[in-house]
């Protein structure tokens, strides 16, 4: 994870916001900024070590046993570079010898660390002992490497206790890039530290000491430079609460802020009343209980900034109209916020079909998206500006400057975690403190929800309505059962013959279009070495080329085939879905445009491509689509991904339980930091460093009520400029979107 470069997160302020040119000079700057987005002193120390290696003792080439770790001091005497046969990239191959031995140093696609390993150069190398070819070989070894005239070669390789405490010492290992390998950050990190004054705690003193932590400036030191585990281990601890105290101390205050607002209360009249009477069903209790929390909310003088997650399908969008009949039943207006022109027509429709004819007629929905005519347009903004409309569906074309309201009342944003903080800030602005209601059907677990969402409240409708089916999972695991792939087919053509209809989900457009799932692994991390044996890999999963293949296939012959997929336009989007909705189309190829909001009862089974280039929750989201009316829901989940790898373990867990919130920790369990929080939530990457929502929820606890003991007795922090310091910075225009997310 890099660090924004706009703050130094909780790092405190002064030196540590000087610019890293006047600490280590404009070229190394230049290259931090260029490669990791670090501009600051502060965004350097933040930039914590991902590891620790342990060199091991140092060891004599000609002893060297297979699978231990193992330090020795050695002079390059080969350098080779190779290109792989079947596989893309370079292999570098480094010999070295000690005069006991020769042992092979071997690095996959990092050609230039050959302008570092040259014939004649020595150093301490350190790794595990492989085996290749019955050949001894260190892959991707730490090393350092000494100047002509290092003393420290002829000790070293004298043994001593000079030898002994190198071989010893924890190695920061950081997050790197080819152009800043890990030593290389360590370096400027030493020359930061080393210019450093006090630095003060945005911790309280008093928090801190019952909590029996170091206090800010060792543990940067500590972290950066340990002398034993130790050291770094309880760095760690005190860094990793201050910024759980920080994060949690920025949410509380906004939360406080908004609700300090003054809103226009709602209350519910004729028009809900209305709507209810002519509901055809019962609302689950689950639907009862959250619309009574909504209710509360609106009727306050403060406005709602809720959140309502629920399982797929558990009627969230019913609860988000309820509350707009609300807010439309006291003279106000609502607006609800799609992610994508499918959904913003579908939940147009849904709306409009949902109201029945006299309703609609009076509360006029209209769309407003990027893809109407001029006049349409112009017709829609002015019913919205007038009030004509009383409820208005769209999508990002809703945060438009031309956009205005009469009274705009409730903010619903659906699917949350598709938009940036600031566009939702920017329709929140649109009103007078409007009533804001944050919709999802990715499960939030709990630690994620006192992370990200710690300013929202939160409601779960987990039950779901009478008359959803079951849906049955399978993994079609094409690497150990290569046979299977022509049952996909059969099954799917089996289902069509009962006058069902089915989706196909692909992870790509087209064979060009560059998968985030293939990035090569850091410089500091890198892949396990790949077998030059091997076939390469098959082809991903396209929509333009799947679309054909399933046009071409035997078994389904005669079956109407269509894609859909981002690159459409909105009208040609809508068409397919209207026309599959209306059961003219048997099979959608698609990409992940499907993923939410896409209700089409008849629909009764997905085949999910290359499903583990999806995560875990895209994978439950995609499952929803399917078992939506009286028929049986088959989701095939067809992978290349080996047993065991952490690919197939994902694709594997989506298929082993229908439990949203099951799988929303699994989730958390299995995937990256970053990816776990997601970009959106922060209006760029994580700002986590190293903070782990999987494994500190006690902490993160322990932080919110230190925070809230914090507040309630300074709520200005007139006592804590430490703490106020840290909040302002993080505070810049970006995290300030972030935390006042509607």
């Amino acid at each position: 994870m890099t660090p924004s470069p706009a703050s130094a997160h909780a790092l405190d302020g002064g030196p540590l916001e000087r610019r890293l040119a006047a600490v280590v000079g404009d070229r190394t700057a230049a290259a931090f900024d260029r490669g990791l987005g670090l501009r600051t002193v502060g965004d350097l120390l933040s930039h914590y070590p991902r590891r620790y290696a342990r060199r091991g003792e140092l060891t004599a080439l000609a002893s060297l046993v297979v699978g231990e770790d193992v330090t020795i001091v050695a002079e390059v005497r080969k350098v080779n570079e190779r290109v792989m046969r079947q596989r893309k990239g370079s292999i570098l191959e480094v010999e070295v010898t000690d005069g006991s031995g020769i042992l092979s140093l071997t690095f996959f696609n990092q050609a230039w660390r050959s302008q570092q390993l040259k014939p004649g150069v020595r150093g301490m190398f350190a790794g595990k002992v492989g085996d290749y070819r019955g050949q001894r070989q260190l892959a991707h070894p730490d090393y350092e490497l000494f100047e002509a005239d290092d003393p420290r070669a002829d000790a070293l390789r004298a043994g001593g206790a000079e030898a002994k405490s190198w071989a010893e010492q924890p190695v920061p290992v950081y997050p790197a890039t080819s152009t800043l390998p890990t030593w290389k950050i360590q370096q400027a990190v030493e020359v930061v530290l080393d210019s450093l004054p006090r630095l003060d705690d945005p911790v309280p003193d008093a928090v801190r000491r019952e909590r029996g932590l170091v206090d800010f400036a060792q543990a940067l030191e500590l972290v950066h430079r340990p002398e034993k585990d130790r050291d770094w281990r309880a760095a760690r601890d005190a860094l990793r609460f201050q910024e759980a105290f920080v994060l949690q101390s920025a949410l509380l205050r906004q939360r406080a802020a908004r609700r300090a607002e003054a809103a226009d209360p709602r209350h519910p009249g004729k028009l809900l009343a209305e709507f209810d009477a002519a509901l055809p069903f019962q609302l689950t209790g689950d639907q009862r209980l959250v619309g009574e929390e909504i209710e509360r909310d609106l009727a306050s003088d403060a406005p709602m900034n809720r959140l309502v997650q629920g399982e797929v399908g558990s009627g969230k969008t019913l609860v988000a109209l309820r509350a707009m009949l609300t807010v439309v039943d006291s003279g106000g207006q609502a607006v609800l916020l799609a992610p994508t022109e499918v959904l913003a027509a579908q939940h147009l429709r849904s709306i409009t079909r949902s109201l029945g004819p006299d309703l609609a007629a009076r509360l006029r929905p209209t769309l407003v998206t990027g893809q109407l005519t001029a006049a349409e347009r112009r017709k829609a903004l002015l019913a919205v500006a007038s009030g004509g409309a009383s409820i208005a569906v769209g999508t990002h074309a809703l945060l438009g400057d031309n956009v205005s309201f009469a009274d705009l009342g409730l903010v619903v944003v659906d699917e949350q975690h598709r938009f940036g903080v600031d566009q939702r800030e920017a329709l929140r602005l649109k009103g007078r403190s409007p009533h804001v209601l944050v919709l999802t059907a990715t499960p939030i677990p709990r630690t994620v929800a006192m992370t990200v969402f710690g300013d929202l409240d939160i409601s779960t409708i987990s039950e779901l309505p009478a008359g959803r089916t079951p849906i049955s999972s399978f993994v079609v695991g094409l690497t150990d059962h290569p046979g299977w792939e022509r049952r996909i087919w059969e099954r799917m053509s089996e289902e069509l013959a009962q006058g069902r209809q089915a989706f196909v989900v692909c992870p790509a457009i087209d064979a060009k279009t560059p998968d985030p799932d293939l990035a090569p692994a850091p410089d500091d991390e890198p892949a396990a070495a790949p077998a030059e044996g091997a076939g390469p890999p098959p082809p991903i999963a396209a929509v333009l080329t799947v679309v054909e293949e399933v046009r071409r296939n035997p078994l389904l012959a005669g079956r109407r085939v269509e894609a859909l997929h981002g690159r459409m336009s909105a009208d040609e989007k809508d068409a397919v879905m209207r026309a599959f909705a209306a059961g003219d189309i048997d099979v959608i190829v698609a990409t992940t445009v499907i993923e939410v909001g896409v209700d089409v009862p008849n629909a009764s089974t997905m085949v999910v491509l290359d499903a583990d280039r999806f995560g875990v929750s895209q994978l439950h989201q995609l499952r929803g689509r399917v078992g939506r009316g009286g028929v049986p829901g088959l989701c095939l989940f067809v992978t290349h991904a080996a047993p065991e790898t952490l690919a197939r373990e994902r694709v594997d867990a989506v298929a082993a339980t229908l439990d949203g919130f099951e799988l929303a920790n699994v989730d958390l369990e299995l995937r990256r930091e970053g990816d776990v929080l997601g970009s959106a939530q922060s209006g760029g990457r994580s700002s986590l460093r190293l903070l782990r929502v999987a494994k500190d929820g006690d902490l993160i606890g322990d932080a919110r009520e230190a925070a809230a003991g914090v507040l309630d007795d300074d709520p200005t922090l007139a006592q804590h400029p430490a703490l106020a310091a840290a909040l302002a910075r993080r505070l810049d225009e970006a995290e300030a979107a972030f935390l006042a997310k509607g």
